[in-house]
């Protein structure tokens, strides 16, 4: 294959695990690996949980000027802000999915590309928020905020997280994309993920898949993983990623500048 785009996720990948605040930034050697992919004439784009404002953050420090997937592929976004994909979920199953952590007495998130709304305060929505570059609200109502929903959320625990998953995916089959991370279970449209993201911007970019790499390390970058020619995973990347990954990359906080710069070569 020749490699004619590669596609980043942020939070585990470009930042490195354990630096996902909004103070944290690309390391350096990442940075000097995709300036070399950008003047080789290799896009490079990135794939991401994060809203817009936390998305386009790091974009500019890596001085990237391509379109941003957010919000798991919920959204995509040109540098300035303007979005020119978006994939709402259906309202009613969202409403379902609010209910269903209401009858369970755990906390619930309800949001579009540019609002966060959450039941209550909590470390899980603090940090998205920090990640995010956005203020998140807290309402127990967000089915009447007026906001029309790319998705919902449960906030559980690494506990319950699975079983909420696998019940959620038992309900409602092929009518959600029902993402299992391990503080909370997020509910989009069977079409927003990030590979489908990724191939609506290689279509405009006439770029085929098979000249795609990509890399990420989350049940959020699997869709990715699998649609791109080359799907490489970090080495700490969870099942998901894993699995929908051609190879795994060494360990390490190197090992991503290092693959990068082999790109290049």
């Amino acid at each position: 294959m020749g490699v004619k785009l590669v596609a980043l996720d942020i939070d585990g990948t470009v930042i490195p695990p354990g630096h996902g605040g909004s103070d944290h930034s690309p390391p350096a050697a990442v940075r000097e690996a995709v300036r070399k992919l950008t003047a080789a004439g290799i896009p490079v784009v990135l794939a991401s949980g994060r809203m817009f404002p936390g998305t386009v953050r790091v974009a500019r420090e890596l001085r990237l000027i391509t379109p941003l997937v957010c919000q798991q592929g919920c959204s995509v976004h040109r540098i300035d802000g303007e979005m020119v994909h978006v994939f709402p979920i259906e309202r009613r199953l969202a409403v379902d999915i609010i209910n269903f952590a209401r009858e369970r007495g755990l906390d619930y998130e309800w949001f579009n590309p540019v609002r966060y709304i959450a039941s209550r305060p909590s470390a899980a929505t603090r940090r998205y928020g920090e990640v995010s570059g956005i203020e998140p609200e807290y309402r127990p109502d967000p089915e009447f905020s007026g906001v029309v929903p790319t998705g919902a959320g449960i906030i559980s625990d690494a506990e319950q997280a699975g079983g909420i998953h696998r019940e959620l995916v038992g309900r409602y089959g092929e009518r959600l994309h029902v993402l299992d991370f391990p503080e909370v279970t997020v509910a989009v449209a069977p079409e927003a993920n990030k590979g489908h993201a990724l191939s609506l911007i290689c279509a405009d970019y006439g770029i085929d898949r098979d000249d795609v790499v990509a890399v990420g390390d989350s049940v959020n970058d699997a869709a990715m993983l699998a649609w791109a020619g080359l799907g490489a995973a970090m080495a700490h990347a969870d099942p998901y990623a894993r699995d929908a990954a051609d190879l795994i990359l060494e360990p390490g906080e190197d090992a991503l500048a290092a693959f990068l710069e082999s790109l290049v070569r």
